[in-house]
Order: C-alpha cells, then structure tokens, then sequence
C-alpha cells in the first residue's frame, strides 16, 4: 500500500493533463536538481503567504506556529540532507519557513502584517516606530505614515462625473398626422426627431487633506432654444462629523449664485447594538436675476430608525416650496421607499419598490406609483451589469397626461448616459407592449451576439497578460515545490510506514487545480498537478487539516492555472475503506470524515 501511494502521482486520470513524473533515477538526480537550483528573489518572497506556508489559522496561538514551524524545519532542515544540491534547496526552503515564522511570532510584525500585508511591513517610516506597542496604537502609526503619502498625492486625484441626456420625441411612430398633412415631402416615414438634450460635467481637485475644490458646468437645450451654466464649490472637512461648502455660480439664462452647505451628524458614535445615527444638512443660496434677487433654503433631517430603515425629512422655502418626508428601507435583497409632499406647485405621494437578484450580474427589477396633482404616473424597468464598470438599465413610464415613454440609461463608471424616448401622449396599448417588449429583444439579441463574446474574450485577454506577468514567478513557485516534494519523500515513508500500522490515513490520490466537470465546457483544459505526496507529509496522527486559504501556498503547492477556479480532489483509505473529497481552493479541509466513504454496496 505504501509502494503504491508514492507511485500513484506517475499516472494521472484518464484525459486528465498532468505535470510530467519526477521520480528519476539517482543517475539523473542531480542533474535535475541543478536546474532547480535558482535563487528565491526577494518577488517570491513577497508574494508568499505565510499562514497557508505553515499551514495555519490567522487566529493560531503561538504554540500552534511554534509547532507548525518546528515541523517544517525538521522536514526542511539542511543537515538532513547529504546531497549538495538538496542540501541547498533545503536551505532556500528552511529560510523562507523562517521568514514566515518570524513575522508571525513577533505581535508587532504581525499586527502590521495582518491588518494591512506586505507591503505595510515595507512602509517607508517604521524604523523611528518604538517597539511594545499595541496593535492598536500600530493600527494609528500606520495610518499617519499612510496619510502622509495620501497628501503627496493629491493633486494627482481627480473625481470627474458626467451626465449625458439627449431626448428623443418618437410620437411620430403611434400618433401620425391626418391624411391631409400626408402629401408633404417626405412625411412617408415616422419623424423621429432629438428635442432636447442636457450635458453636466463636474472634477474635483484635493488642495489640501481637508480641502477640496469643485468645478462643475453643464449645457443645456430644448427645441432651439437653450443655455448653460458654471459653478466652483470650495468644500472644507471641518471635523470627522461635519463638513462646509461654498458655491458660485453663473449662466446666460440666470444671474449669478451664491451658496452655503453645511453637513453635520448628530450622532456621538455608532453604537453596537443599535445602529440609529442621524445627520442634518443645510443649503442656503441667493439667486440674482432680472426680477430681483431669489433668497432660498432647503434642510434636511435623517436618521436610521434601524439597521436597513432611513427616514428623512425635508423643507424648501424659496423657489418651488415645499416639505416631504420619506422613508427608505434598503436591504441586500431589497430597496422599499414611501414619500409624501406638499408644495408649491407640486404635491404628491410616492411607492416604489425594488427586487436584487443575488446573481452575477447583480440583476435589479423595480416598479413605482406616483399620484400627485399633476397626474398619475406608473414606471417600471430592470437594471443589468453588463460588464465590470458598466450598468443598462431601461424603464417604461405610463401616466396620465404624460403618456407613455421609454427611459434607458447606461451608467459607465462615474459617467452616465441618458436617453428619455417620448413615445405617445395617449395611452396606447400597443405603445406599452413594443416599449416593454422591445427592449427585451434587443437586449438579450446584444447579450448573445455582442456583450458575452466581448467579456469573453476580454476575460482571456486579462488571463493571458495575468500568465505572461508571472511566468517567472510561477516558474520558480513549480521549481519550489517539485524540489519540497523531493525533499519529502523520506518523510512521508515514515508517515505511512506508522499510518499503515495503525490502519490510518494514507492519501491514494490527490489533484490540485483546475476540473471540468460541466458538459458545456467539455471545450476548456483541464489543468491539475499530483499533490499526493504534500498532502500526506501534512498527515498527523490520522488527521489531514487545511485551513481556509489558498492551497497554492502549502508546501509542495503551486499555481497550475492562475486566475482561474482551482479544486482540490483527494482519495484517500482510512481504516481499509476508501474515501473521496473535493473541495474549492479556499475551502476549509479536515478529514477523515464518515460523508466522504465511497459507498461500494453492489
């Protein structure tokens, strides 16, 4: 059984592509070694996870990397090995497990290393950091030393946002002219004309670490006639609760504006039991014009009745007065909102609702009511990702006078891109079911023929580039632990030697990588390495436990298939009766266990 557990990673599965067998005669030992003989670079180095190399929880007591360390030095350890070259392979690995070992036991190291990796560890400024700190304390010298770069760089940050509008008036398409307006030229087709359009653009240039400065214009035009604005905010964070902003402003159709905003929460300190902060936020402004200057002033009071429930009250003096109260629950698989008004000219009452989709594409489908003096109108639609930083949304709106109007709009990063169709002034059923319809065709149309090709063809775009980045790193990870496996063979001989004397754990087959399982993807590779000889050096008094992390990062383990699903399969004999498993990359492993056995019955 132990002849055979060593020898079963020489031969793969059927149609299963396999790393090539290491299991070479003394006479050619040698030889292979040398060319595994590169130096780690101090890349590799940092591109190690240290919990999964020693094979422990980020909660591990110190005795648990004490012991987990002095396993992998006894397995590593130079002086076992009489062979120059495994020799220094062994030095390379023992080095590397004491690297790890050393800045897990050090609490500074960490503290610094589990809060914020790596990299923290190379932040320029800790050497002047005195030593018996607390991680808290670490946690607040980090962030200065992090606030200091963030300065140096904010005049490289911009935050720009824009809105696109174009309005089209379809009308032409269901409410034609009558017969006698049909002899002008060209009035065979449905006019189908742009009435208006709208375009906002707006940056933001960080001065300093508390002050910000804001430009934002915007273009207007309606059936000819139209005009544009340009306004500079300067904002100031006063404190962590509140914040100040003045604004100026210009434009052809208006006079000149002047505003103040202020922010400010109202609560000390979110509590944890009861989540219930709750903000104020004043805007005063004075318009000037030809009629005269137009004071104005809008406040707004919010507060968390719950954790996902928020309800805000607003008054408006001045242009358009008016007060609403609103109530908004937002939760991961829904958003409900309840608004009522009352103002000049407008009042109204408002229902909407809206559905998540736990999915990819994180799929949204919404619907509202609103009643108000200038009609009722009923709106729905559905929202899609499309791409990573892309949205496509479209709405069918049906009111009474408004008519019926199709709105699609496409939210790219910070830009969007809206495109309100007007479609008739009466209540056409046929207008409701092409508005309805029709997005839905073209849609699903686009998805198939146009968006899925892209996005795959840009998924193995960045896998491509993501292969070629790291072939060197991925190279020396494959060196790495094909010479861990050379290094371990003596002691998994042992390890079965005892296993099999006590009817234990011994691992008869296990593969890491990527499966293919599913028929429609009978097209993709398949790409897994034999990992039968690390996983049962990992084997401890009958037991094999791995914890959730990467695989890729235990002794003997790399990456076959970087930026792709990984699985690990493993079949292993436990008290003479087989067992088989398979878990996801970062999955959490313990076994033996009584639901992986293999039912042999018949």
């Amino acid at each position: 059984a132990r002849s055979r557990a060593l020898s079963r990673r020489d031969s793969g599965p059927p149609g299963v592509a396999v790393a090539p067998p290491r299991r070479a005669a003394r006479a050619r030992r040698g030889s292979q070694v040398a060319k595994m003989a590169t130096a780690l670079s101090e890349e590799e180095l940092d591109n190690e996870d240290y919990y999964s190399l020693l094979n422990v929880r980020r909660e591990a007591s110190s005795e648990e990397l004490k012991a987990a360390y002095r396993r992998l030095c006894m397995l590593y350890h130079p002086d076992k090995h009489r062979d120059p070259e495994l020799k220094s392979q062994a030095e390379r690995l023992f080095n590397l497990v004491h690297q790890a070992y050393e800045v897990l036991s050090d609490p500074q190291t960490r503290a610094i290393y589990d809060i914020y990796g790596k990299r923290g560890l190379e932040m320029e400024g800790w050497e002047v950091v005195e030593r018996r700190r607390t991680p808290a304390e670490i946690r607040e010298e980090f962030e200065r030393l992090q606030r200091e770069r963030e300065e140096r760089r904010l005049q490289q940050r911009t935050n720009p946002k824009g809105t696109i509008s174009v309005g089209i008036d379809a009308t032409d398409l269901f409410d034609r002219y009558e017969e006698e307006y049909e002899d002008v030229s060209g009035s065979g087709l449905p006019q189908i004309e742009i009435n208006k359009m709208h375009i906002s653009q707006s940056i933001e240039a960080p001065l300093t670490a508390a002050d910000t400065a804001i430009l934002s214009g915007s273009l207007s035009t309606q059936n000819g006639n139209g005009g544009g604005s340009i306004n500079f905010a300067l904002r100031r964070v006063t404190s962590a609760k509140g914040w100040g902003e003045l604004e100026f402003g210009a434009g052809d159709l208006q006079g000149p504006l002047f505003g103040l905003k202020l922010f400010r929460n109202l609560t000390p300190r979110w509590t944890f039991s009861v989540c219930a902060p709750s903000f104020v936020t004043t805007n005063c402004a004075l318009q000037f014009s030809s009629r005269g200057v137009r004071p104005g002033l809008t406040t707004v009071l919010a507060r968390n009745l719950d954790k996902n429930t928020v309800g805000y009250l607003q008054w408006r003096w001045g242009i358009q007065s008016a007060m609403n109260t609103s109530l908004v629950r937002d939760t991961k698989t829904s958003h409900f909102t309840v608004a009522l008004q009352l103002g000049i000219p407008h009042s109204f009452a408002l229902v909407s609702y809206q559905h998540k989709f736990q999915d990819d594409e994180q799929t949204r489908v919404k619907g509202s009511l609103k009643a108000g003096f200038f009609g009722t109108v009923v709106e729905y639609g559905a929202e899609r990702k499309i791409s990573r930083h892309s949205v496509l949304g479209a709405a069918v709106s049906v009111g009474v006078p408004q008519g019926v109007s199709l709105k699609v709009k496409l939210n790219r990063a910070s830009q969007t891109y809206f495109f309100p169709i007007h479609l008739t002034d009466q209540l056409l059923p046929s207008a409701v079911f092409y508005a309805t319809v029709g997005p839905l065709v073209v849609y699903f149309a686009m998805h198939r023929l146009i968006i899925k090709p892209y996005l795959r063809a840009q998924k193995e775009k960045e896998l491509e580039k993501q292969r070629e980045s790291t072939a060197t790193d991925m190279l020396q990870k494959k060196q790495e632990a094909e010479a861990a496996v050379r290094l371990m063979q003596e002691s998994v001989r042992r390890i079965i030697e005892a296993e099999e004397s006590r009817m234990g754990l011994i691992i008869v087959n296990a593969w890491y990588g990527k499966f293919v399982n599913d028929k429609s993807r009978k097209s993709e590779k398949v790409k897994v390495i034999d990992v039968t000889v690390p996983l049962q050096c990992l084997v401890k008094d009958s037991k094999l436990i791995l914890t959730e992390a990467s695989k890729a990062g235990l002794p003997g383990f790399y990456d076959p298939c970087v930026g792709e699903e990984k699985s690990l399969k493993v079949l292993y004999q436990f008290r003479g009766v087989l067992h088989q498993v398979m878990a996801q990359d970062s999955e959490a492993l313990r076994i033996p266990k009584q639901s992986h056995r293999i039912d042999t019955d018949g």
